[in-house]
């Protein structure tokens, strides 16, 4: 089972997973899944009305706007990043909580480094399964690496033009 770091107030933490990942070819375990959107698609409102909690992990290439009409049924969005380089899912987790008020948890799997973790928690990322073995504390630590940030992000953090102005 891979390691499951989430983030509350601030605070990361080691978590237990209670959902079950499952492939596209695999048969269904009871309690709570993670599945494809793609098998989201087909068999979700089945799933959903037996009364699991149910996640749906997004690939780089699928369009998390397809999602929107089913977020408040979700429990999970898990955005499946291939390589750290590939930025995609920053935007979708940005979009995932400010377009679409997402108040699930929003989930990074896949090449998933702690160098990253700071610009993944402010997009809206609360739930990280990292790949490079780094623990809570280390994870928590990065998240903390700037006192000051220079844009908006999800995370409602005041950027340093406007600490500036308010001085």
């Amino acid at each position: 089972m891979p390691t499951l770091i989430k983030m509350h107030q601030g605070r990361a933490a080691l978590a237990n997973d209670p959902f079950t990942s499952v492939a596209d070819d695999e048969s269904l375990p009871p309690g709570d899944v993670i599945i494809s959107l793609t098998r989201f698609q087909s068999e979700g409102d089945r799933l959903l009305s037996e009364g699991r909690a149910v996640g749906v992990r997004v690939e780089a290439g699928e369009e998390i706007e397809v999602l929107a009409y089913d977020l408040p049924r979700l429990a999970v969005v898990a955005l499946a990043f291939p390589k750290f380089r590939d930025g995609r899912h920053y935007s979708n987790a940005r979009l995932l909580r400010e377009r679409y008020s997402f108040t699930g948890e929003v989930r990074a799997v896949g090449d998933v480094l702690r160098e990253q973790a700071l610009f993944m928690f402010r997009c809206g990322v609360d739930a990280f399964e990292p790949a490079d073995g780094s623990n809570a504390e280390q994870w928590e630590a990065a998240t903390r690496r700037y006192s000051h940030v220079y844009q908006r992000a999800a995370d409602g953090r005041t950027p340093a033009f406007a600490e500036r102005r308010e001085a």
